[in-house]
């Protein structure tokens, strides 16, 4: 018996178990894994990790002080994100068996999977390859290999990387400055993402792989239903949007964060906001031109949209796109139709569900949309939030000849919110932050992370709402979306990305010191940490050259529309 585990012997430590509410006491450095199967920790699926003193861990993290510990599954949050990561590392190791010379990317999130590519395949994917690739990955599944997790030094874990062909990964390796890095391996291929993994492959049960357009979709279990994959639902226009956008980043090569540090860090960042900016109106008067070209049949413009998407600005600046071709637009919010806070319906847990249909008065909105297009004179609503009723603003509105409605609010793609309007007088616009950027080959950045983001800030700016208040309630906002929103999405006559190719390196200023006043005692923190870890990636971009009309100013301030 060596020192060490002499040393071992004769140090304990206490954890205190979440799970099973006692406290317990074990070796020096005794891992998660030992000790989830000590305590035989009974869960619906496998254990995957644990929160921490609320951080999350993998199940290979030893314990050397006190701890206070939960273990979780994959129908965590964090539990499905090492599921994910685990299952990229296992495709990437299958193509490289299957073609050794194609590239795999993963582009996006879309119809509840991940989009995928395989750059260099020369040919369109078929059948037979998709099947190879996925009898490879099961093969891998079967041997229950293990993710070894190694600390190199940051040069040898370059030109291990380099020699794989991950030269983004690589990049951004280079850019970090650090002395020594981390990277996974499975058997003998390196690779580094941005968090942890699960043990083995072994703990891989259920995955598809299906073809997915000019790629490949990787199918996702169900986080409450793991032996059932999420549902395939083919999302043509929001495929268009990302692949426009895809063509910018990489017309601009600003495809990967590690492209972004390098105009930022050629003090060239400029560049890349100022033509971020102009696509951004460039679209926005394409899509003023296509309404004002419907020979005046369009009387209402719909503007729907996720959380912290900027539907506000956009409808303003549409607004002013629509004013240029001749016309008088109207902004009203559908805000102002809720009804009243008594008879608002419940979400499951018994709390309010602002975000139901049946939260508005459609009947009320759809009789004034059509007095207004009969040429009659209402008088508009205004909900007053504190109070929690509707009441009238004293404003009244009669459309004439040449005005427009510009019509705001969550709800603009459900079919049933217009009952009694005629499709060919509305004109419905989809908006949401799809990220351009991606982390690297392999790691896409999530649209619903840019969001949070940009509503932390704003809640802490405008609302006084610590970032632990907003982390705590975007769950809640995020089921919401998914209920309510995104099922309608593609019902839109036109989508609109508000995301822009420099924004996330210019949120760090912002988010990076509110972030940081998220307690360790808060079970806030653990999210605060992973969000705090993400952007250290970013080099910092100044907000001084963003425009005052810019959707980031919704958000950042400065902007030069009235809110």
């Amino acid at each position: 018996m060596n020192i060490v585990e002499n040393f071992k012997k004769m140090k304990q430590v206490e954890i205190y178990c979440k799970n099973c509410n006692s406290a317990h006491t074990y070796p020096l450095g005794t891992s998660l894994l030992e000790i989830s199967k000590d305590l035989n920790i009974q869960s619906d699926n496998v254990i995957c990790g644990a929160i921490v003193n609320n951080e999350v861990k993998e199940l290979s993290f030893c314990v050397v002080k006190s701890k206070r510990i939960e273990f979780f599954d994959v129908s965590h949050p964090d539990g499905i994100r090492l599921y994910v990561r685990s299952l990229i590392f296992v495709m990437y190791a299958a193509v490289k068996e299957v073609f050794p010379h194609v590239s795999l990317r993963i582009q996006n999130g879309i119809s509840n999977g991940l989009f995928c590519e395989l750059q260099g395949l020369d040919k369109e994917i078929s059948e037979s390859d998709i099947f190879s690739i996925q009898h490879e990955m099961q093969n891998l599944i079967a041997q229950n290999l293990p993710f070894i997790k190694k600390d190199l030094l940051t040069e040898e874990a370059v030109k291990l990387l380099v020699e794989q062909g991950l030269n983004e990964k690589a990049e951004l390796f280079i850019q970090q400055g650090r002395l020594y890095s981390e990277l996974y391996f499975l058997n003998e291929l390196g690779n580094y993402f941005h968090g942890h993994l699960l043990p083995s492959t072994g703990y891989i049960s259920n995955f598809g792989l299906v073809k997915y357009f000019n790629g490949l979709l990787l199918q996702i279990p169900k986080r409450k239903n793991f032996q059932k994959l999420r549902k395939n639902i083919e999302s043509k226009k929001l495929n268009e949007i990302y692949q426009e956008h895809k063509n910018w980043a990489d017309i601009l090569n600003v495809s990967t964060i590690g492209n972004l540090n390098n105009f930022v860090l050629q003090n060239k960042s400029g560049h890349v906001l100022k033509i971020s900016e102009a696509l951004h109106e460039k679209k926005i008067a394409e899509i003023a031109n296509k309404i004002s070209s419907k020979n005046g049949d369009v009387k209402v413009v719909l503007v729907a949209g996720p959380s912290a998407s900027g539907k506000t600005t956009f409808s303003k600046r549409l607004g002013v796109q629509l004013a240029v071709n001749g016309l008088r637009p109207y902004l009203i919010s559908l805000d102002d139709y809720f009804v009243d806070r008594e008879k608002t319906p419940r979400d499951e847990f018994g709390e309010y569900d602002f975000e139901a249909l049946e939260s508005i008065d459609v009947e009320y909105f759809n009789q004034q949309l059509i007095e207004l297009m009969e040429g009659n004179e209402v008088q508009l609503p205004k909900f007053d939030f504190h109070l929690g009723k509707r009441t009238q603003n004293g404003n009244s509105l009669k459309l004439l000849p040449g005005e427009i409605l510009i019509v705001e609010g969550i709800h603009g793609m459900n079919p049933n919110l217009l009952t009694k309007v005629e499709s060919k007088n509305t004109y419905k616009i989809f908006i949401s932050a799809l990220t351009q950027i991606s982390f690297d080959e392999h790691t896409h950045i999530s649209a619903a992370d840019n969001r949070l983001l940009r509503r932390m800030i704003r809640d802490s700016k405008y609302r006084g709402y610590p970032a632990c208040e907003t982390i705590k309630r975007w769950p809640s906002v995020r089921r919401g979306e998914e209920k309510n929103i995104f099922p309608f999405q593609e019902n839109a006559d036109v989508m609109f990305n508000s995301a822009t190719l420099y924004e996330l390196a210019v949120l760090k200023k912002y988010a990076e010191p509110i972030l940081k006043q998220v307690p360790e005692n808060r079970e806030e923190y653990s999210e605060a940490s992973r969000l705090l870890k993400f952007l250290s990636y970013f080099k910092p971009i100044d907000d001084a050259e963003i425009p005052p009309t810019s959707l980031l100013r919704e958000f950042l301030g400065g902007s030069s529309f009235l809110y």
